[in-house]
């Protein structure tokens, strides 16, 4: 049952919503390159491994930025006989994929590092300290600029890849640091820039690894965040024939979420008057909630009897 007042806003809608974010993950990827290729050059004519190694980091966040816009590509596209949930799962496939190369990556890096620590080497010039320090302005402000962008439009992926530019400004303020402690403590401080590096690494690694979980998280079909959960429920309990909601589950898909809810309703309702509930319910939902592809209802008889307990546990609300 569709209705077309309702059905081309919330298109429009969810379009805008994709603009957006696809828009961030483009600058995200512009500027990582920049940062990446400045800070590889930086790393190579200085002599600096911790640069080189952050630049591995950036460089990382561009192939990211590159299967995420790729994934958000596909998960436009509309349901087909093969995949008739869409495709919108092709997000956290590409997020668990890529996060698998980055800690690959890092591990490598890492253990270069390390061989590298014995080693005497050259005390990087005092124009690497510049690079380092416009990268920790430069990541923090792309944090910002993500962290808003991805609360006002719900994206948990926006959201996450915002942190993930939170966590390379403190990286790059290791690497800061690193080198700042080589150019003024003197040759016998050398070993600073490896240990930049090393820090640096520990931060890409743990990044891969709450990435990894957080993808699979979503592919084994997780239940929403508990608030989420709340606002759809409270939603769905302000229709006047809604007697109650048995059952909610909601599960996240890429930038979209799909629902399944148990409403009930006067037992004494003929078919046709459950259905009209039952639609319009569902409708209420979708033109609530942009980031609901879809939304299953199913109707109980309400009864004012204890009902006994469900064996799945009731969502809560997550405390602040």
């Amino acid at each position: 049952m569709t209705h077309g007042s309702r059905r081309v806003p919330r298109e429009e809608s969810r379009a805008a919503l994709y603009r957006e974010v696809v828009g961030a993950a483009v600058l995200g990827l512009v500027v990582n390159a920049g940062l990446g290729a400045a800070k590889l050059l930086g790393g190579l004519v200085g002599h600096s491994f911790a640069l080189i190694s952050d630049a591995v980091n950036s460089l990382g966040d561009v192939v990211t930025s590159l299967a995420v816009l790729v994934a958000l590509r596909l998960a436009q596209r509309p349901p087909d006989r093969e995949h008739p949930y869409g495709h919108t799962r092709a997000e956290a496939i590409a997020g668990l994929s890529v996060s698998l190369l980055v800690l690959g990556s890092a591990l490598l890096v890492g253990t270069e590092a390390l061989r590298r620590l014995p080693e005497r080497h050259g005390i990087p010039p005092g124009w690497t300290l510049a690079i380092a320090a416009v990268n920790v302005v430069i990541k923090e402000l792309l944090f910002r600029y993500k962290i808003g962008i991805g609360r006002r439009t719900g994206s948990k992926a926006l959201v996450a890849n915002a942190w993930d530019h939170r966590a390379d400004a403190f990286s790059a303020l290791a690497v800061l640091i690193g080198l700042s402690v080589v150019r003024w403590g003197g040759p016998g401080y050398r070993f600073a820039d490896e240990v930049a590096a090393l820090v640096v690494m520990a931060i890409i690694v743990r990044s891969a690894l709450v990435l990894i979980w957080e993808s699979a998280h979503e592919l084994m079909d997780a239940q929403a965040e508990g608030e989420f959960v709340a606002q759809i429920e409270a939603e769905a309990l302000a229709d006047p024939e809604v007697k109650g909601v048995e059952t909610l589950w909601v599960r996240k898909s890429g930038l979209e979420y799909f629902a399944d809810i148990h409403l009930e309703v006067d037992p004494l309702l003929t078919i046709a008057e459950g259905h009209r509930i039952g639609h319009r319910v569902k409708d209420r939902l979708l033109e609530a909630f942009p980031t609901l592809r879809d939304v299953l209802v199913h109707l109980e008889p309400y009864s004012e009897e204890p009902r006994q307990a469900d064996t799945a546990p009731r969502p809560r609300p997550e405390r602040s």
